[in-house]
């Protein structure tokens, strides 16, 4: 009778017409088999250890099918086979619940292997129908535990239950424990590989969150790095006026964003599981059965049932809690150090979002302050149009010390202010509302400019404060054929005039500092304010912008008064500002400018 030689999986078969295989060589398992163990203590070529297994049974006598499955409780996750007819191993992701009848279970202690008739199984069950196509009509199993709560499976189909003699039961029950010990030492593995890209990610995690103060951006930060590096959807919540508020969704497909979003803002399951966290203080995992109810899961409809499993982890930060960060899995098995790893990510994202609450806290705060140091409004004068603009130029957020102001006279003039008080901070916060309003209440009971300012001085040297301020009073006075210009200023930065042309001349300007000399000098001069012309003040924030290659903005300040003018008389200073903001690359100095146009009514 001819024999055939077959390979499976490397392992040679001799087989005669009619009979089923034998093994070649009893001596070759062993050997093979030993080499298989060096595999498995390795963790190496994992693919390559289970298709020489269950080529290796494949090729005891009377085997006819080769069939492993893994199991989580009633979930068959994949099913891997080889058999005569199909000898190429085959292995099919199935993720199918099962259900008890399903369910493998492996007893305690060390591997047992049990015999049935293939007739006395569930031929429901995946596995089932691979053995009875390939022709099995007894199976020897063997179930084993394996890691994450998971258990394998394994069976061999054979043409009878004579064919699963004690050699066949032996080498089944070494087959279970190689994977055994290789399930281990891949896990031990993908710990430690885990434990070191998750400590990666943390680090740069920590750097791309901290790396914006604005909470909005934080929150979507955070949610884009997680999706799909830990999980396939990601959503944050903040709390916010007594309830939790959804600030960023994320999801792997772009067309399941909007579902997203609509889950987080308006599913009560979803919103009830959040407020458990919150009120708990400690973070779940919850999958199957656990999913019923809600969105996600089996028995969710549309995108929600392609989510096996979620997390949801509190954000909690200088003893605050803050919110959630809730991560959506297309997969059931989450790793052993998951929880440790989301904690970790959760605590840094709950920092880097509260130190953006806080500082959007101070911002509003110094907003607030800042305001309170410049007028609320500029006053309606005839023929002139009167613009300002502010803008901070510190991320440290303390307080600047610019300011601005205009006085209307009785007879149709106005006075204009602007100054600067030297740093920041609360001191200089104290000396600017000095400043204005010293100045603005001698302008209003009439009190000539010099005056003014001298008062100013006497008060800032009795304040015995180390800071200096710079001022300028410009006095406008309509004389029918536009505006008479006068101006007084102590040590300010010298203003331009931009004629109705586009000529834009500086106004000389010198004089002492405020709060630094007992008698001090004004620098001091007139011009004539025709109609179209306009009177640009400024603080030396505009003129000392800086550009990366270090020029300032001082350099390019009369071509931009000329271009900037050309516009709006309205918003003549807020496009001045921009244009100084635009340029600079360095320079941490706030800036003011104050605007009077002539010849445009109010």
């Amino acid at each position: 009778m001819p024999a055939a030689v077959l390979r499976n999986g490397g392992t040679a078969v001799e087989q005669r017409e009619g009979q089923p295989a034998r093994q070649a060589d009893d001596g070759w398992w062993s050997g093979r088999l030993h080499e298989l163990w060096s595999v498995a203590d390795r963790a190496q070529d994992v693919t390559g250890l289970a298709d020489s297994l269950y080529g290796m049974l494949l090729g005891m006598p009377g085997v006819v099918a080769v069939v492993g499955t893994r199991w989580t409780g009633g979930l068959l996750h994949y099913l891997r086979s080889v058999t005569r007819a199909e000898p190429t191993p085959a292995l099919v992701e199935i993720e199918q619940d099962c259900g008890a009848r399903g369910a493998a279970r492996a007893p305690k202690g060390e591997p047992v292997v049990t015999v049935h008739e293939v007739s006395e199984l569930d031929a429901g069950m995946p596995h089932v129908q691979v053995l009875l196509a390939a022709g099995a009509r007894a199976v020897a199993g063997c179930t084993v535990p394996l890691g994450q709560g998971d258990l394998a499976s394994f069976m061999v189909g054979t043409v009878g239950i004579g064919a699963i003699d004690r050699t066949l039961r032996t080498r089944l029950k070494q087959v279970a424990e190689v994977t055994v010990v290789s399930d281990r030492r891949i896990t031990a593995r993908r710990r430690d590989e885990m434990r070191q890209v998750s400590d990666a990610f943390l680090a740069e995690a920590s750097l791309q969150m901290d790396s914006s103060l604005d909470v909005e951006k934080t929150s979507r930060r955070v949610a884009r790095m997680a999706v799909p590096a830990v999980a396939e959807g990601c959503l944050l919540h903040l709390c916010r006026s007594g309830g939790l508020t959804p600030v960023a969704s994320t999801h792997m497909d772009a067309r399941e964003q909007e579902w997203l979003g609509v889950v987080a803002d308006e599913d009560p399951w979803l919103a009830d599981v959040l407020r458990r966290v919150v009120d708990g203080g400690q973070g779940l995992v919850l999958r199957g059965d656990e999913l019923a109810g809600g969105p996600f899961g089996a028995t969710a409809s549309g995108a929600g049932r392609a989510v096996r499993s979620l997390s949801v982890n509190p954000l909690k930060a200088r003893g605050r809690t803050l919110g959630t960060l809730t991560f959506l899995y297309h997969r059931v098995d989450i790793a052993e150090e998951a929880p440790r790893f989301l904690a970790g990510l959760a605590d840094r994202a709950a920092l880097a979002i509260d130190s953006s609450t806080l500082y959007e806290q101070r911002r509003r705060h110094v907003v607030s302050l800042q305001r309170h140091l410049l007028p609320s409004g500029l006053p309606r004068t005839p023929g002139l149009t009167l613009s300002s603009a502010y803008e901070v130029g510190d991320a440290s957020l303390d307080v600047g010390g610019d300011f601005y102001d205009a006085v209307p006279g009785a007879q149709g003039e106005v006075t204009l202010l602007i100054g600067d008080v030297c740093g920041r901070g609360a001191e200089a916060a104290a000396l600017t509302g000095l400043a204005r309003h010293t100045l603005r209440t001698l302008i209003e009971d009439g009190r000539p400019p010099e005056h003014a300012l001298g008062r100013l001085n006497q008060a800032l040297l009795r304040e015995g404060t180390s800071r200096f301020v710079t001022a300028l009073v410009a006095v406008l006075v309509p004389d029918g054929r536009g505006f008479h210009l006068r101006y007084w200023s102590a040590g300010h930065p010298a203003p331009l005039l931009r004629r109705a042309d586009g000529a834009v001349e500086e106004l000389p300007a010198h004089g002492d500092l405020l709060g630094v000399l007992e008698d001090i000098e004004y620098g001091s001069g007139s011009a004539h304010v025709a109609p179209g012309d306009a009177l640009v003040l400024f603080t030396d924030g505009v003129t000392e912008a800086r550009a990366a290659d270090g020029t300032f903005f001082e350099s390019r300040l009369r071509d931009a008064v000329a271009r900037q003018g050309a516009g709006e008389p309205r918003g003549f200073a807020e496009r001045l500002a921009e244009a100084a903001v635009e340029f600079r690359a360095t320079g941490a100095d706030d800036i003011a400018v104050l605007v009077a146009h002539a010849g445009v009514a109010a």
